[in-house]
């Protein structure tokens, strides 16, 4: 499968992208899978590379509970733990979106996620061009704003205050956008800066659930 480019007067754009970010949402999209996964309802997640141990924990617990659930996240699935993350994620049916801090030529994804943009279940989505082939920093910095911006809410288990995570948090919440965490102490800054209880938003999603599906489904 090729990759593609998604300009901003493409109906594949998502438009959650200029509401959030106006004049400032990125002039073009570069895909590799199915563009129509950037209709669903989706969850960002976002955290800092030093996670505390019992963060960790509890993420991949919330994990499998959104992948069961049919929740679709995006995420730069970068760290270790973020890995792990997408490894769980891929093990469900629902759609998954990977974004890379860097252009798609020559992107190594690993044999579980080709198979998965070949069945339809993962896009890979960047704001950069195939000339740009090394992540940076400040690369970094666009692609988490990318992934807060193209989701409804913002998942963050956990971010280092002066971080880039920290930094995609405020700017979240700058915009009004929710922004989820675990309600501990290691996140009391963020929950302080106004961001909401995670548990809120897996309430209704245990595998007991009623309407464990009530997050998805597309924005019409």
């Amino acid at each position: 499968m090729d990759t593609y480019r998604i300009d901003q007067d493409d109906s594949a754009y998502p438009t959650i992208l200029r509401d959030w970010l106006g004049d400032a949402a990125p002039a073009c999209l570069y895909a590799l899978g199915d563009a129509a996964i950037l209709r669903h309802r989706l969850l960002g997640l976002l955290c800092s590379i030093q996670c505390p141990g019992g963060l960790i924990i509890q993420t991949l617990d919330a994990v499998r509970v959104l992948r069961d659930a049919g929740v679709t996240v995006i995420g730069g699935f970068h760290s270790p733990m973020e890995q792990e993350c997408l490894d769980l994620l891929l093990r469900g049916e629902q759609p998954v979106i990977l974004c890379p801090a860097r252009g798609l030529k020559g992107l190594r994804i690993g044999p579980t996620a080709r198979r998965a943009v070949k069945d339809g279940r993962l896009l890979v989505l960047s704001p950069f061009d195939e000339r740009i082939r090394r992540a940076t920093a400040a690369r970094a910095v666009q692609r988490n704003e990318l992934v807060a911006a193209s989701a409804a809410a913002v998942w963050i288990p956990y971010a280092a205050p002066g971080g880039k995570t920290w930094a995609a948090a405020l700017a979240a919440l700058g915009r009004q956008q929710p922004v989820l965490t675990f309600a501990t102490a290691d996140n009391g800054a963020l929950l302080a800066a106004g961001a909401r209880p995670f548990t809120e938003f897996l309430v209704g999603r245990g595998p007991n659930a009623d309407s464990a599906c009530s997050w998805e489904g597309a924005d019409d």
